[in-house]
Order: structure tokens, then sequence, then C-alpha cells
């Protein structure tokens, strides 16, 4: 294998509640769009959960021809056009079969699909389930489909760690890249859980907000946070080597400097209320890039508005950075806009860094009203403020205890 190679962002595609593509997505963020509306894709009379970030305007045609959307599952769906606007982003690149690759996440899958043919199983019997529901539900499906359409032959699969699956798919993707093995890679995440029975499970765990209203449901930091929102969506990174990128004259986003992942070994769901593994995670990924806290200019944060989450968070970045520090480094959660959109969260926040690093600018944690002591960090409340970023953490923790951190740098 070669000698350790920079590893640069050349294309970015969300598909998120506050836009689709990169423009309409910055957009968002830069004016503080709210993507939590109420759930208007089922009946939601009987649920204790009334709002949820939905998508808006998708429309799966778009992307797929007719026969093939029928044949995958939303969660799919939103992978594939997230790469696809990816890839035009950084002008449909060319790469040798093998030197490509795609790591591509989610946290639950097709989960719709699942649903789905059991109902035709009970109503229907067995010889009615679809011979297409192995490959619509499987969890690896988003990054089957994205390697066939771009012909990619090189390492493919799909990790999944609840709501640290993309931001570990960010990292490895970059591993393989700067060690040497490719020489592009589609990383990123897509989720599409925003139905009934997932509405009920997080609810029933007290993990969802019940907060009626949209304006006010997604507040990370805030003191009255009760719970987070459901979200759901995709985003596709291009990931070059700086040598590829450079040969075909692409345009560059971002650096994607360092990685680190841990574990809190402490609850299934409930995070370390110290921080500890989310603080070795941060303190890796600094590392890895080579980097000293002082350098730190703006931290993303997994920030989902639970009451336990942004409390265990701000100790963290406050372990990792040192105190003084940490309460001058500007913080946000976009979350407070997206919602949590778990699997894909990941991808769409390692977005929020690069963006933020092109425009010298930090998108806002908006619907912040009440200081809550436990998370006394610089937020960036309510409004986006202009920064030239030098060098981004973004956050990503998850069910199971695991923890990513990717740090985005300047190039």
């Amino acid at each position: 294998m070669s000698a350790r190679r920079k590893v640069v962002i050349t294309g970015i595609g969300p598909v998120t509640p506050i836009g689709i593509g990169v423009d309409a997505f910055w957009e968002g963020l830069r004016t503080g769009r709210n993507g939590v509306r109420e759930i208007s894709r089922f009946d939601h009379s009987d649920l204790p959960v009334s709002v949820a970030g939905e998508v808006q305007d998708f429309v799966p045609t778009d992307f797929l021809e007719v026969k093939e959307a029928r044949r995958t599952d939303p969660f799919a769906q939103y992978a594939i056009a997230s790469a696809m606007l990816a890839w035009e982003d950084a002008g449909n690149p060319e790469v040798a079969s093998e030197r490509g690759g795609a790591i591509y996440a989610t946290g639950i899958g097709g989960v719709q699909t699942l649903l789905n043919q059991h109902d035709v199983l009970l109503q229907k019997g067995p010889g009615r389930v679809s011979p297409f529901m192995v490959p619509m539900l499987m969890a690896n499906a988003g990054a089957g489909h994205i390697a066939m359409r771009y012909g990619l032959t090189g390492p493919n699969y799909c990790t999944v760690s609840a709501c640290a699956s993309s931001n570990h798919a960010i990292g490895e993707g970059m591993r393989l890249i700067r060690d040497g093995y490719l020489d592009l890679c589609v990383a990123g995440g897509s989720e599409a859980a925003t139905i009934p029975l997932t509405v009920a499970a997080f609810a029933q765990m007290t993990a969802l907000t019940k907060n009626p209203d949209p304006e006010t449901a997604s507040r990370p930091f805030d003191a009255g946070r009760n719970g987070f929102v459901l979200s759901e969506g995709g985003c596709a990174l291009i990931l070059e080597s700086e040598e590829h990128a450079k040969a075909r004259g692409a345009r560059v986003y971002a650096e994607v400097a360092g990685y680190g992942a841990s574990d809190d070994a402490h609850h299934i769901t409930a995070p370390d209320p110290k921080g500890s593994g989310a603080t070795l995670a941060m303190r890796w990924a600094l590392q890895d890039a080579g980097e000293e806290p002082a350098a730190v200019s703006y931290v993303n944060a997994h920030g989902t508005s639970t009451p336990l989450n942004d409390a265990a968070e701000t100790a963290a970045i406050k372990a990792s950075l040192g105190d003084e520090l940490a309460h001058s480094v500007a913080v946000s959660s976009t979350k407070s806009m997206t919602g949590h959109m778990l699997g894909a969260a990941g991808a769409v926040e390692g977005a929020v860094c690069a963006l933020a690093i092109t425009n010298g600018m930090i998108p806002p944690t908006i619907h912040y009203e009440t200081p809550d002591p436990d998370c006394d960090l610089d937020v960036t409340p309510n409004e986006a403020r202009e920064l030239d970023v030098d060098l981004a953490l973004s956050n990503s923790f998850g069910f199971g205890g695991q923890n990513a951190c990717v740090a985005f740098r300047k190039v």
C-alpha cells in the first residue's frame, strides 16, 4: 500500500427535511429553516407523538425508473438519490472500477418493506410475499445500489451502529482512501423509519418529544428539551484522494482529516453521563488529524434534544477540549432544524461541517430560549454566525454506546 494520503470531499448530496440538493440544504441551514412538521403521511391520532421530520417534495422517479422505485424501500431510494446528487455535485467523476467503493450506512434499514410484507403474509398468505422483500429490506441495499449504478467494484459495505452509523461510514471510507485501497468512495447514510410502529416504539422508550408544536419540538441544549424528533432522509459525500481530485480539476469542500470511534460500555440506550466514551472519540479524531484542541473552530454536536444526551455531550466537549476552550468554541446542533435522522444524521452533519468551512458560516441551533446550566456552551442560538472555520468536529453517538467523531479541515 502507498503512504498515508490526504482525503478530500468533492461532492455533497443531501436529501433532508430542510432541502434536497446542496444549494437548498445550505440555504435552509443558513436561514435556520425548520424541517419539523406535523406528521402528514399517516394518521397519528392514536400516537403520543404528532411531529416528525419528513422529506418534502421527494419524488422517487426523479432518480429511479418506475420499476426500480417499486422494488426499493424508501431508505434505499434516499440512498440512491443522495449518491446521484453528490456524484453530479462532484462533476461526475471518472474512477477506475476497482479503485472506487461505497461505504453507505443505515441504522434501521428497510423497516417499511418488512412491515408491508408482513401484512401481505397475514392477509394473503405466504405465496403472495414479494420475491423482492429481502433485497428491499436488507441494510446493505443502499450501498449495493450505489455500487451498481457507478460500477464501483472496490470495497462496499454498510455500517450499522444506530445513530453513529454514517459517521462510521465516513471514517471508514476515509481510511480506505488514505491507506491506498481506493481513490474515490461514496460515503454516507440514509433512513426512512418514520412510520407508526417506530414512532410508537421510540415513544415507549420516552426518547421522543411529545411536544405537538413543530416550532419548539426540537430544541437541543435548551432547558425545556424533552426528547428528540424522529426524522428521515439521506446524504452522500464523495471522498477522494487529494491527488485524484487535483488530477481531474475537482472543486474541494474540505479535508476529512481525522476519525475517532469508541464505545461507552455503559448502557444499551442511555449515554454515559460523564461522556467518557464520547470524549475518547473526540480526542482520537484530533489525534488522528494531528491537531491540538486549540485548532478547533466549530463542533457540530450530536445534540439530540434529549435531557441525557445534551448534558453528557456538553461534558464530553469540555473534557476533550478543556473547559476554557470549550466555552469559546462555536457549537451548534443542526438537529434543531432537521430532527434526528438516525443512521443518516452523521453524513448530513458531515456535510454541514464541510459547508461551514467552505462558506465561513456556522449554522444555528434554532428554538433555543432557556439556558440550561448543564449545557453552558456557546450553542450559536437561533441565528447563523459568520466565522472562519479551520477545523470542525462532527459528533455522532448511538444506542449501544457507539461513538464516532470525524474531524474536517480547511484545505
